[in-house]
């Protein structure tokens, strides 16, 4: 794919890093920005859509797998996702349904290998286990699944991962016991906060810290040895004090795993409140973290968001290969998201948060595509590296596999403006942030997006741009087409 003029030219590195810092709410791992300005030249016409999947996964024998089941019992102000509303909850059993015949659609295009599977959402532990049992039996009927390899960083192969909510883990053991029964062996939690007038705020209080000691008990259990708790900062209204007081909870439930999720605002109820967000406070919450987390044995290296107390990354096997490796993976469902080397898509019905668009194309027979985009490798190299820094680096062999480039030769000016200020460090095997560079984390990642993207970092007044709702009105309109 040529790139359109807008990413032809990079942009110098002082001016980019200084518009990720100034814009430091948006740039960051949600790439890209303004999609339907910076991608709009490259979104495939839906006559066109079947073909290029075709040709995308043509070859393609290494992949992962994300189902996105979107049901909630409410939407959380800081959710960006997309989750259906009240209404439509009844209709669980028919969502399944098209879920497993979206995957029958994928059967004669995508194939191979599969290394890891998510079940995410929404909250997928809202539907009846059966639901979930039956579809890990029909991805395990689709996908040959990969054998253990001690080499890698998760030494058990392929392996699935679930999401839950403290409430839903709680109240059922049974059906922590039927997902364990069919071979998920990784959960993950998310408390996100325990101030309560903050949880208020983010419209869940019915999760709070009462729910807690129960859900971990639950999943105990059940048999789950690999238990993940996410736990979520930078908000308007939240102390440091408040942020401390969450970690120490967090690390009292004794998970595996804790995961820290940086608000991002984009596209939530909340996105009014980014402007009141501090970035030195942002910045004194994170150093906290990283001081008790690691007095209490979790360890991740500078710019990494997932902390172990296990010697292995502590993400799930689709997001490691995701992250390290740009592995293609293929997403089913309303919200999902699919990339190969060469495109991304995300699912019919994703923008508008309902159903029926999805509903629909899957009726029809047809691949349930709201938006698929070609995208020349400017922008692919972006999106790799955007994931990349879940764990702060880039890995070398990885990038130059995927593009057939090194990622010094892909960013030149932006790798000597790194290196000379510290921000990365280059050991041969990886590139990655520096603890000055995770400080700046929004400035260094900005250098390497696509150049569309850094011009409109560099252009954006955060003081007097709201554009987010504005966005996402345009975003709708494109879908429209």
């Amino acid at each position: 794919m040529t790139p359109a003029a807008a990413d032809r030219t990079r942009l110098p590195p002082e001016d980019v890093f200084a518009a990720g810092e100034r814009n430091h709410h948006i740039s960051n791992t949600a790439y890209p920005i303004a999609h339907d300005l910076t991608w709009r030249p490259y979104r495939v016409a839906r006559a066109e859509q079947r073909a290029v999947v075709e040709r995308a996964w043509s070859g393609i024998d290494d992949l992962c797998l994300y189902a996105h089941i979107p049901f909630c019992e409410v939407r959380c102000s800081f959710c960006e996702y997309t989750v259906v509303g009240q209404k439509e909850l009844e209709h669980t059993e028919a969502y399944m349904d098209r879920l497993e015949q979206e995957l029958e659609l994928y059967r004669p295009i995508v194939s191979g290998t599969l290394h890891g599977f998510d079940i995410g959402g929404g909250t997928p532990s809202f539907v009846d286990a059966r639901r979930i049992t039956r579809l890990v039996e029909k991805v395990h009927g689709m996908f040959r699944l990969a054998p253990p390899d001690p080499a890698r960083m998760h030494p058990s192969g392929y392996g699935i991962s679930i999401e839950t909510t403290p409430k839903l883990a709680a109240a059922d053991r049974d059906k922590l016991r039927a997902y364990r029964a069919a071979g998920i062996a990784r959960i993950s939690m998310g408390i996100q906060v325990i101030q309560p007038d903050l949880l208020r705020v983010l419209n869940r209080s019915e999760n709070g810290v009462e729910q807690h000691s129960r859900a971990v008990e639950n999943i105990r259990a059940a048999g789950f040895e690999r238990l993940n708790v996410d736990v979520m900062y930078g908000f308007a209204d939240q102390s440091l004090e408040s942020w401390r007081a969450t970690l120490a909870h967090a690390i009292a439930l004794g998970p595996e795993y804790i995961t820290l999720y940086r608000m991002r605002y984009k596209l939530t109820r909340i996105s009014h409140q980014a402007n009141r967000v501090q970035l030195e406070a942002v910045r004194a919450q994170a150093a906290l973290s990283k001081q008790m987390l690691g007095e209490a044995g979790y360890t991740a290296r500078p710019g990494k968001n997932t902390y172990s107390r296990l010697p292995e990354a502590g993400t799930s096997e689709y997001l490691t290969r995701r992250v390290v490796e740009g592995m293609p993976y293929l997403g089913v469902g309303l919200g999902a998201q699919s990339f190969t080397h060469t495109t991304i898509s995300y699912g019919d019905g994703s923008v508008g948060k309902n159903l029926p668009p999805y509903f629909r194309s899957v009726d029809a027979g047809r691949l349930p595509l709201q938006d698929l985009y070609e995208l020349p490798a400017t922008q692919m190299m972006a999106k790799f590296v955007a994931v990349a820094f879940y764990f702060g680096e880039i890995d070398r062999a990885a990038f130059h596999a995927k593009f057939g480039v090194s990622v010094d030769d892909a960013f030149p000016d932006e790798v000597a403006f790194v290196k000379a200020r510290g921000l990365m460090v280059d050991d041969g095997r990886t590139l990655g942030l520096t603890a000055e560079g995770a400080r700046h984390f929004n400035g260094v990642i900005a250098l390497f997006f696509a150049p569309s993207v850094q011009r409109y970092l560099v252009e954006r007044d955060p003081e007097q741009a709201e554009d987010m709702h504005r966005n996402r009105k345009l975003a709708l309109t494109v879908a429209a087409e």
